[in-house]
């Protein structure tokens, strides 16, 4: 009777503790969202996309980036690369570690850099083009386990990668 009574009451708990339908605030963008996304984006004074999409392609390979997906009808692009995320404070703690506690820690090893290309016409008579760029990276560990799962957030790579987009647009446009 009483495994009974406390499996009752630890079902009511777990179903008093679930959560149902969607937080309030799950949709909402924080007051950062906007910068973020005008970091990430530019307008290009063009309407033609398939030309700025052939510039955005060159671009992320010779940035290093092995195209994965590239659907130009909706304006799509994504590559990757892979460097190496070995780092020698966590290597030399692994060791101080594994000399103290006989315990072995997985060390960062790997990490792949995803960058995303997004193209849409925009302006009344779609006149112009902007693009919307964002840079990720996912770092995995010895294992072969995800460590790090995180956006690039830097001014100065969003402002790099616009401003060889924009030579590469000028480029492209006079056929050089």
């Amino acid at each position: 009777m009483k495994t009974k009574l406390a499996a009752l009451l630890v079902f009511s708990l777990l179903a008093l503790s679930c959560q149902t339908g969607v937080p309030a605030k799950a949709l909402q963008l924080g007051p950062e969202s906007l910068a973020v996304r005008q970091l990430q984006s530019r307008v290009f004074d063009t309407s033609d996309e398939m030309s700025l999409l052939s510039a955005c392609s060159g671009l992320m390979q010779d940035l290093g980036f092995n195209l994965e997906e590239s659907e130009t009808k909706l304006g799509v692009l994504v590559g990757s690369k892979e460097r190496s995320a070995v780092n020698a404070g966590q290597v030399a703690g692994k060791i101080v570690v594994a000399v103290l506690l006989g315990a072995n820690l997985a060390v960062d090893k790997n990490q792949v850099m995803r960058a995303s290309v997004v193209t849409k016409p925009v302006g009344e008579s779609k006149e112009r083009v902007c693009v919307r760029v964002t840079f990720q990276r996912v770092v995995y560990n010895e294992q072969g386990a995800i460590s790090k799962r995180q956006p690039i957030d830097d001014p100065q790579v969003y402002q790099e990668f616009f401003e060889k987009l924009s030579k590469a647009v000028f480029l492209e446009a006079q056929q050089i």
